[in-house]
């Protein structure tokens, strides 16, 4: 396993490598993550891939320095830049996105569907809009709203806790929004990421008619009892391609990405 900087316009991402195969393994991690979450893989990932797992801007390692903003054509710069380093320019890629990271690989999926051979989303974003998260970002008042609850969070706590009450909101989200708003470093960071990840909005009824053309495999894996993001979106999702994409549950919460899981996610790059 290797690690290095990739250079980006004013940027350098962190990425690892592993493997010398020709097929190409793209890793994209969750919020709050790094790309080590996939360092477990090594041991068990077929011989003909090679792996990369990439920080995303405003995680691990990577120093991002574009401002609060990563567009599609970042994105398809830095894999590019990757592909050519490695010598690895004609090789299909297989996306495997967790969480966050679902969101970044569909969006890559629309974008270049010809350069990829199959997408794994492990209880993926991306697949459902998240009201909070469009307001947050996408809506000038919201933004502006969002910066002051990241400088003044004690209302909206409030606000969460009376849903919670009054059983509008579950108790698995009132402790997920606890842990991200309880800290100013915790809430900067949420900042940052977020709006930093705003342009990374993939269309899923144009994605489900590329999947079809292509004839792309999609590989769905969820948690039987994530309460972050449920099983249901993705049955949602498979209406009408249900010929290239599977969806299989197994019995945890929103950490599928688990070493004890391996095999399952194996299983799944390889079908």
């Amino acid at each position: 396993m290797r690690t290095a900087f990739l250079p980006h316009r004013l940027s350098r991402l962190h990425y690892c490598w592993f493997g010398a195969g020709q097929k190409i393994l793209l890793c994209l991690h969750g919020y709050g993550e790094s790309q080590q979450t996939f360092h477990f893989l090594e041991k068990y990932i077929p011989p003909e891939y090679t792996v990369f797992t990439i920080d995303l801007p405003f995680h691990g390692k990577t120093e991002w320095n574009e401002g609060l903003r990563f567009t599609t054509a970042d994105l398809l710069e830095i894999i590019e830049t990757l592909v050519v380093k490695h010598n690895l320019q004609t090789s299909k890629i297989t996306l495997l996105g967790y969480s966050m990271g679902g969101r970044v690989a569909l969006q890559l999926l629309q974008a270049i569907p010809g350069r990829i051979e199959k997408t794994i989303l492990l209880a993926p974003d991306g697949l459902k809009v998240n009201f909070w998260y469009w307001l947050a970002t996408q809506t000038c008042i919201g933004k502006r709203l969002f910066g002051f609850t990241m400088k003044h969070p004690g209302w909206f706590f409030s606000l969460l806790q009376a849903g919670n009450r009054l059983k509008l909101i579950n108790q698995s989200v009132l402790k997920f929004t606890r842990y991200y708003i309880h800290d100013t470093t915790v809430r900067r960071q949420l900042y940052e990421r977020w709006i930093c990840m705003r342009a990374i909005k993939p269309d899923l009824t144009f994605i489900k008619k590329l999947i079809r053309s292509h004839q792309l495999p999609v590989r769905l894996l969820y948690g039987q009892y994530d309460r972050i993001i449920r099983h249901e979106r993705g049955e949602k999702f498979r209406s009408g391609i249900e010929s290239f994409c599977t969806l299989h549950i197994i019995q945890t919460g929103h950490q599928v990405l688990q070493e004890k899981y391996a095999n399952q996610i194996i299983q799944l790059i390889q079908s």
